[in-house]
């Protein structure tokens, strides 16, 4: 029999499966790095790109790998690795060979997009808006990233439901629960995004049609657009929830709260999307300001998560004698990567929150739509909150599925890789922010609009953006420092931290894993924000577009 210390802390089959996963996210960090590099340099001018690289290439290269590869590569690692551990320290067999056929699939699909984003047959940016039109290559790869990605969540849902079966009358592990709705979540919001790309871009790609309704592919894709930023963000609530108060030595607040604060994010992240396209004709002003107002919604579980991170801090620095109203903040663990990490991606998603309010609202959206201002909000969501919280959960993760040690120089480099971040995204963020708010556009190569005066004043703020992205490029770097020497640290045992709730928390009701009340409740909620609209699109149809190459 293998020792817990030399297989870690869960079966070696499925640390294989978690290392997979997160060996091809980090290769997409630094490949999506390289491009955000450059593409900073560009924004700040006098810098010409080498070997015929253009710079919308290096935008499509950035927005895929970084937003989609490295997120659900590093997300589906995580909650596999997780509940491998809360659900006895192995998964089934069948939950195995599900997730190493998605990978396989992704895989597959991952390295075919990027092969034609380098080529330059792909170049349609992030959110592939028709009517400009890649190879039909590209959207099949997509679409085996995305099928990949179901193998798994079914191998999940499977497992939960063997596990409920030999523990009848018990609530799942709270980790497992939040996985699991995280890959609910992943798998209705991709439904928007696969019908758009079956059903739509593939045959118009191909030339099998002559012309593609622009106004229902935006729809479809921004169905999925939105509820990707929580497929995002819930993996980093799981961390504060689950595996930060055990970090602090402590317990966290409530697992009833925690579980309907996920439960609540499921129901009102999916029929949003209308809030991003408040800019575009077609759509009528009662169904966008329908779904502001469910987007707004989303406001109350993340107010109960700020509630319960905070109520858990306090506690546990009570506990240590802490006094006062901030004494807590003098015996947090400073000096513990695995929660510095997270915390500074708590902190950042303050100011990050409140951007996407503005984002939302319809007056407000108007002044800063399509401006940089938008690009600085989603850098210090997904490549703030979220990045810093996954690195966090990098450093115990890598040395406690493969049974090595968490060394205090690890502690030391993963800080400093913290805050060169910080720094970094300060620089860049922060001039995306007010330089957007000038009007300054997104989407765009270096220029001055033939020296027009306001785009000249644009200027230094890009020259900052540039100095802020070559300070994270540095960080990305000594990331994948990390990692390696994370992958080839020294034998020993690093704890798989899960915690526990507090004794005085009040027992879970049953109601929150009746599976079928919540799915109905959400499709019922996706049927009266999507249905007419989508039927008037359908029905009403635009004159429609050709594929329209542009690079």
């Amino acid at each position: 029999m293998v020792s817990t210390a030399q297989k870690g802390s869960i079966d070696r089959r499925d640390a294989a499966i978690v290392i997979a996963h997160l060996i091809v996210a980090f290769t997409a960090l630094l490949i999506g790095g390289v491009a955000g590099l450059l593409q900073g340099l560009v924004r700040g001018g006098n810098f010409k790109l080498p070997f015929g690289i253009g710079y919308y290439q290096l935008l499509t290269a950035h927005g895929v790998l970084m937003a989609i590869i490295f997120t659900t590569y590093f997300i589906i690692g995580f909650i596999i690795g997780g509940s491998s551990k809360t659900m006895g320290g192995k998964l089934l067999p069948i939950t195995r060979s599900l997730t190493w056929a998605g990978f396989l699939l992704m895989t597959v699909g991952t390295a075919v997009g990027t092969v034609l984003i380098l080529l330059n047959k792909a170049t349609v940016l992030y959110t592939f808006y028709a009517p400009m039109a890649a190879s039909p290559w590209f959207y099949v790869a997509l679409t085996l990233i995305v099928v990949g990605s179901w193998l798994s969540g079914f191998g999940l849902f499977y497992n939960l439901r063997y596990w409920k079966k030999k523990h009848p009358g018990q609530m799942s592990p709270l980790f497992t629960f939040m996985g699991v709705i995280t890959m609910l979540l992943w798998l209705v919001a991709t439904l928007g995004v696969a019908a758009e790309v079956l059903v739509q871009l593939i045959p118009w790609s191909f030339g099998w049609v002559d012309r593609i309704n622009v106004l229902l592919s935006r729809t479809l894709f921004w169905y999925f657009g939105h509820p990707l930023v929580y497929f995002w963000l819930l993996p980093a609530y799981i961390c504060w929830y689950v595996v930060i108060p055990k970090v602090i030595g402590g317990k966290y607040f409530s697992d009833a709260l925690a579980r309907l604060s996920f439960l609540l994010f499921l129901l009102f992240s999916i029929p949003v999307g209308f809030h991003h396209q408040l800019m575009e004709p077609g759509i009528t002003p009662f169904w966008k300001y329908l779904q502001v107002v469910l987007t707004f919604m989303v406001v109350i579980p993340s107010l109960m998560t700020a509630f319960s991170m905070f109520a858990t801090f306090e506690i546990r620095g009570r506990e240590l004698g802490a006094k006062g109203l901030f004494g807590w903040v003098k015996k947090m663990p400073w000096g513990d990567v695995r929660f510095f990490a997270p915390f500074m991606g708590m902190l950042i998603f303050i100011p990050a929150g409140a951007g996407g309010i503005i984002n939302a609202s319809n007056q407000m959206n108007a002044v800063v739509h399509n401006t940089l201002w938008v690009t600085g909000h989603f850098h210090l969501t997904v490549a703030s909150t979220v990045a810093l919280t996954f690195f966090g959960v990098t450093y115990w993760l890598i040395p406690s599925v493969l049974g090595r040690q968490l060394t205090p120089r690890m502690h030391k480099l993963g800080i400093t890789q913290t805050i060169l971040w910080m720094v970094g995204m300060f620089f860049m963020s922060g001039s995306m922010h007010t330089v957007g708010l000038f009007g300054s556009p997104r989407r765009t190569a270096y220029t001055t609009y033939q020296d027009h005066p306001d785009a000249v004043l644009w200027m230094p703020y890009h020259v900052v953006m540039a100095i802020g992205g070559t300070i994270l490029f540095v960080a990305v770097l000594l990331m994948i420092f990390n990692v390696i020497a994370l992958l080839t640290a020294p034998k020993g045992e690093t704890e798989f931290p899960i915690a526990e709730a507090i004794d005085a928390a009040a027992p879970t009701p049953r109601l929150f894993e009746r599976w079928g009340v919540w799915i109905g409740i959400l499709v019922v909620l996706i049927l009266i924000a999507y249905t007419i609209p989508t039927m008037d699109m359908i029905n009403n149809p635009v004159p429609g577009s050709p594929p329209i190459v542009t690079y």
